[in-house]
């Protein structure tokens, strides 16, 4: 029998990248899958190529997270898996010219979003559910140019582990997977050059003391684990996928 067989996962911001990745793992596993995304044609197209479910939401929009929760508790019941994935890294550029439009933008779908999004689904979890975050090694880090990106996944670390306090009762776990240099289509969505993008790769890597860059697909994995039954003691935990970057 398959771990997931006949439990539902939600996954939001699931069209492409680590939503993705970790849509096809859960489904791989038995799992009966449900993605989000904001853009209809990508979201129902990736819902076709996994067999997964597909619901047009931008987690930056509260009635969006409103229908989203009230369409799975009518359809489904409960949900056993919430994989809390969507967010964006906005704009880079330093404290002093970063504009509100790009404070609010990061925000909303990075904090203010993943937090009702948790907020919303907490009646709809099942007793024993796993809950999972995707932050990032930013959150413990403080480069130049990044303040706003970096505050969104702090703040959503210090949400998450008060969460795993909160809904411990109910053997409701929440966790963080925290991801280093990884080779997704964000990095392609900058709108740098092929020769700035190999360039940044390249110097990434040679920084990384495993000399290569993370995978969707190794975070797919991680999130996958946090969300079985071989981790059912772990809740309130941050896991780093870096190769060794933050040593």
């Amino acid at each position: 029998m398959k771990r997931f067989e006949n439990k539902l996962a939600v996954v939001t911001g699931g069209n492409s990248g680590i939503g993705y990745a970790t849509a096809k793992e859960l489904i791989r596993e038995g799992a009966t899958v449900l993605i989000t995304g904001r853009r209809k044609d990508a979201i129902e197209a990736a819902a076709t190529e996994l067999g997964a479910i597909a619901f047009v939401a931008d987690q930056s929009i509260l009635e969006d997270i409103e229908n989203l929760a009230e369409y799975v508790r009518n359809q489904y019941g409960t949900v056993d898996i919430l994989f809390i994935n969507a967010g964006i890294v906005g704009d880079m550029g330093p404290i002093e010219f970063t504009k509100v439009e790009n404070f609010d933008n990061v925000m909303n779908i990075n904090f203010r979003g993943a937090y009702f999004t948790l907020q919303k689904f907490i009646p709809v979890l099942n007793d024993g559910a796993s809950v999972v975050m995707l932050s990032s090694i930013v959150a413990s880090m403080h480069n130049s140019n990044s303040s706003v990106y970096q505050a969104s996944k702090a703040a959503l670390n210090s949400i998450s582990k008060t969460a795993a306090n909160e809904l411990a009762a109910r053997k409701i776990r929440v966790n963080m997977v925290s991801p280093g240099p990884t080779e997704t289509e964000v990095m392609n969505k900058m709108g740098l050059n092929k020769e700035t993008l190999t360039q940044i790769r390249a110097d990434l890597t040679n920084k990384i003391p495993l000399k290569k860059m993370g995978s969707a697909e190794n975070v797919a994995k991680m999130v996958v684990y946090l969300s079985s039954e071989a981790a059912s003691f772990i809740t309130g935990s941050e896991f780093v996928l870096d190769g060794g970057l933050t040593l």
